[in-house]
């Protein structure tokens, strides 16, 4: 039976950000299927210009509030390698344990405030305290001990004050380091509860081939810094990122497209357990099996699967970094460095995927030209061509209005979004 569908969805909600979802079908066949973000674009990249290279990284990390710790670390990385400083092992150690609790609170904040919502069958959260209130406070409790991580490591919960250029200003204490371990072990098994009950929910079946597109250092599941690859079989430096992203402009988006061997390619969790899988933690790799996660994995809404994935091995592995942290009696923490002129990109594991910054620098040290490339930038495409093919198959199994203008809201959702980052 032929029908008509229009659907216009301004705008997204459970996003961060502004973002449009635009579906019309006609006469049974799909005439548009489109994401399109609206929001102002931000000019971070002018803003450092001129800039000496250690404020940097304290004004970039204003770029996201969700994602600061990775914004900072990206810019200190670029401008470490643009000016040839390396840090202590110690400082390098701090500084993968606060990415651990960034991304530790940014997939809980996703997973059980964000996206949970749409497989309980509920319009947001609120429900879910009278009918999940265990569930809710799990997300809390997870979201709360990324936070407490992220403030032993870098003295705040966002907008980072001691990651500087040369390593960190301050080290978390001994005792504090403790407490963050007994708070690890307090709180998994509030994290397998979760887990057991995301089992039970009903993931949709939609699969659409991508290029995926992450970090490999071959020794460790990737957060800072190593090699650009993709599922495609494409290698390169990490100096290399614009051969990896190739950046677009098209008419109705604000954001930039990105692509690389195919029409689009995808970042984040999954494109991180898709590429470096072997490379988790005992505990995560039983979770993912436990789901039928392998790599690779071409469903989207898979990448909520990885991010739960991620927490087990961010537990994991936090513990391995504290415990290294609590016996290490030195205080070797920060390396002194001259200003000097150079060229480099850093780049980090973000929640949402690959991040970059490129930094030059002149003689003084001061900032000459700077270049941000965020994750979202990098996914918007692939969001806007799964949405294309997830509208025609459902248009074509005869879903209604509401059942089409759903999965599209949660497939886009599944990439949890950071919206105005990507419009600077």
């Amino acid at each position: 039976m032929k029908r008509d569908c229009s659907i216009d969805i301004r705008h997204l909600t459970r996003v961060e950000g502004h973002g449009n979802i635009r579906i019309t079908v006609s006469g049974g066949k799909l005439l548009e299927a489109s994401w399109a973000v609206v929001e102002t674009p931000r000019f971070f990249e002018v803003m450092v210009k001129g800039m000496s290279a250690e404020r940097v990284p304290f004004l970039t990390s204003r770029i996201c509030g969700i994602c600061s710790i990775s914004h900072a670390l990206a810019s200190i990385r670029a401008l470490e390698r643009a000016m040839q400083v390396t840090p202590p092992p110690a400082a390098e150690t701090v500084r993968l344990l606060a990415m651990h609790g960034e991304t530790l609170q940014s997939h809980a904040l996703h997973l059980f405030f964000l996206a949970l919502p749409d497989f309980a069958g509920t319009p947001g959260i609120l429900p879910l305290l009278e009918s999940h209130p265990d569930l809710v406070r799990t997300g809390l409790e997870l979201k709360e001990l990324g936070n407490e991580i992220s403030i032993a490591t870098t003295g705040r919960a966002t907008h980072p004050v001691s990651l500087v250029l040369g390593g960190v200003s301050k080290a978390p204490s001994k005792q504090r380091l403790k407490e963050l371990k007994e708070m690890i072990v307090k709180r998994r098994p509030a994290l397998e509860m979760a887990t057991g009950f995301f089992r039970t929910l009903s993931i949709p079946e939609f699969v659409r081939e991508t290029e995926f597109i992450s970090l490999r250092n071959g020794k460790y599941y990737p957060f800072i810094g190593g090699d650009l690859v993709s599922t495609d079989g494409v290698v390169r430096d990490e100096n290399d990122y614009l051969q990896m992203t190739n950046e677009y402009l098209v008419d109705f988006s604000t954001s930039k497209f990105t692509r690389l061997s195919r029409q689009s390619s995808a970042a984040g969790a999954l494109a991180r357990f898709n590429n470096n899988s072997r490379l988790l933690g005992h505990r995560a790799h039983e979770v993912a099996a436990s789901f039928g996660l392998e790599p690779v994995c071409h469903n989207p809404f898979m990448n909520n699967i990885a991010q739960l994935v991620e927490c087990h091995h961010i537990f994991e592995n936090a513990e391995i970094l504290i415990e290294s942290l609590l016996d290490d009696d030195r205080q070797d923490i920060r390396t002194a460095y001259k200003p000097k002129a150079g060229e480099a990109t850093g780049a980090v594991e973000a929640p949402r995927g690959v991040l970059y910054h490129h930094m030059e620098t002149d003689d003084d040290g001061r900032v000459v030209k700077a270049d941000c490339i965020i994750p979202t930038t990098q996914n918007n495409a692939n969001i806007h061509y799964d949405l294309k093919a997830l509208a025609a198959e459902a248009v074509k199994e005869g879903k209604t209005d509401r059942e089409i203008e759903k999965l599209c809201e949660m497939v886009v959702r599944s990439y949890d979004p950071c919206i105005s980052c990507s419009v600077h």
